[in-house]
């Protein structure tokens, strides 16, 4: 019996404003918590948003939920899984709650599987300058799964299903135990894309878009060259009970269903008819990703080195379709550049404008080559051609660069770098002993003032013992005169008495950094 993974991938950009020079010409006075105002064009998208929501994310919702009502009680119910971004989910909050109402109601049937994706739908899995991005942004995601529906995913998908070694590690390092990916020829060979496999280096399993059974509804659903157009339902459950292999997945743009294809088209209907017609099939079944892996071992080893990197973009199936010209390069470069900046500034509102500023779609826009992917991205681009979406782009990057660097000049600046957070591989984990870890860990001043107050005495000191303290507080946080007042303290004192001292000690120094930046005070 060969299982069938439907997966969705949902999300829609925050498209910028084309004219933002010209409402900076009106607009003398613009402050940091003004810029997501003035670089994001809200009237377009949320016209974008609700129009979608009118043709695509409501029908298609609602005839997937009656469909796995209508098969809940059989053998073989019909189950389906959805990546949605954390930029999505915002717009559903602030246009459109029903959606967010429809989704919950969808995993509470216990036949959907909520896939963990970036945050922001961005290119940080390939910036090579912050490695701490990357899962920062995952982990953003899965809070925000965790928050909305109460769910906890294990499954990962990357960006556009961008893939390799690296990547792998990482959501195996994150606790996933699968990563959703594109079943491209030149990692396959001569090997079938309907199994699962294992990741390089990693004990990760593998789950591989079927990239032909998927375009087929994905890109030539209303094509009249094609010679096996019309496709109905019924004709692609044939095809699928025809298909070798275990696991056949089947992902698509959820706007595939009635915005890229109008509901005229018959799309719509097809997506109802679909679960009815692989019901007449005993040798299918619907299965989300976990259930797949749990029921498949891995039956080989798929080895992508970063500089084969894949995804499921255009014809070439790799990164091309995002850093292919110099427009694309220049402006990634540069924003991951600036990114280090942002990070030092601990500013809340400029690290969520840059991380906006991440999201792919502004590299797709500015795509340039042509042929059949051109015509693809031409067919997105709300800017009307490459060039526009770049000086869209340059120009309010530009702009942002401009003002954090005017941040960084300000006195409290400092502060404020002060109280960062250090990205993981420079972390303070605390240790019973040598080789003995207690599982905490704190990434700035505040968690570790947070983990004095948790973690055992024993702990605490043998890191005095041995000056770990003050050595992170000065090299990693860059904080010498904090680390100088730690090790003044007096080395004879109890266990107790030593973690009192410290906490006193560092919950003063976070006073008045807090003080410094004219912030409240932490809680104690």
């Amino acid at each position: 019996m060969a299982d069938i993974c439907l997966i969705f991938e949902v999300h829609q950009p925050l498209r910028l404003n084309r004219n933002f020079h010209m409402d900076l010409i009106i607009r003398k006075d613009i402050g940091i918590k003004d810029l997501y105002e003035i670089y994001f064009d809200h009237r377009v998208n949320r016209e974008i948003f609700m129009r979608i929501s009118e043709r695509c994310y409501l029908p298609a919702s609602r005839i997937i939920l009656e469909q796995i009502d209508r098969f809940r009680a059989e053998k073989r119910p019909f189950k389906v899984s959805f990546s949605l971004s954390g930029v999505f989910l915002e717009q559903c909050e602030k246009w459109n709650p029903d959606l967010i109402e429809i989704f919950r109601q969808m995993v509470e049937t216990g036949c959907v599987e909520m896939l963990s994706q970036t945050y922001y739908h961005s290119l940080a899995s390939l910036n090579n300058l912050d490695r701490s991005e990357f899962p920062e942004q995952i982990e953003l995601h899965r809070q925000i799964i965790r928050d909305l529906f109460g769910y906890i995913p294990e499954t990962f998908e990357n960006t556009e299903c961008i893939y390799n070694n690296y990547i792998a590690r990482v959501a195996e390092d994150m606790g996933f135990k699968t990563v959703v990916t594109e079943g491209a020829d030149r990692i396959l060979g001569w090997r079938s894309p309907n199994f699962v496999y294992r990741a390089e280096g990693s004990s990760i399993n593998l789950l591989l878009r079927n990239y032909r059974l998927s375009d087929d509804i994905g890109f030539r659903f209303t094509s009249t060259n094609w010679d096996q157009w019309p496709l109905t339902a019924d004709k692609y459950a044939t095809w699928l009970a025809h298909t070798p292999g275990q696991v056949i997945v089947i992902f698509l743009d959820y706007e595939t269903f009635g915005e890229h294809y109008w509901a005229e088209s018959g799309i719509l209907e097809f997506l109802r008819w679909l679960p009815i017609e692989v019901s007449r099939w005993d040798n299918l079944r619907w299965t989300t990703p976990s259930e797949a892996i749990r029921r498949h071992p891995p039956c080989g080893v798929i080895d992508v080195p970063p500089d084969k990197t894949i995804s499921w973009a255009d014809v070439e199936r790799d990164t091309s379709a995002w850093l292919s010209n110099p427009q694309q390069n220049i402006t990634f470069n540069m924003l991951n550049e600036i990114g280090l900046l942002v990070k030092d500034l601990n500013i809340a509102e400029l690290t969520r404008i840059w991380r906006y500023l991440q999201t792919s779609d502004h590299f797709y826009y500015m795509y340039t080559r042509g042929g059949e992917s051109g015509i693809v991205h031409d067919s997105f681009n709300p800017y009307g051609n490459p060039i526009e979406a770049f000086i869209a782009y340059i120009n309010i990057l530009l702009d942002f660069e401009a003002r954090c660097k005017a941040e960084a000049t300000k006195p409290e600046s400092r502060y404020r770098r002060l109280l960062r957070r250090v990205p993981p591989d420079r972390s303070f984990r605390f240790f019973y002993r040598f080789a003995s870890p207690t599982g905490i860990v704190a990434h700035s001043l505040e968690e570790f003032y947070d983990a004095l107050g948790r973690v055992s005495t024993e702990s605490i000191a043998f890191h005095m013992s041995r000056g770990d303290f003050e050595r992170w507080i000065a090299n990693v946080i860059g904080d010498e005169e904090l680390a100088a007042r730690i090790a003044s303290l007096p080395r004879e004192l109890g266990r107790k008495d030593l973690r009192k001292a410290l906490l006193a000690m560092v919950g003063e120094r976070i006073r008045e950094l807090k003080k410094g930046i004219g912030e409240r005070e932490p809680k104690s």
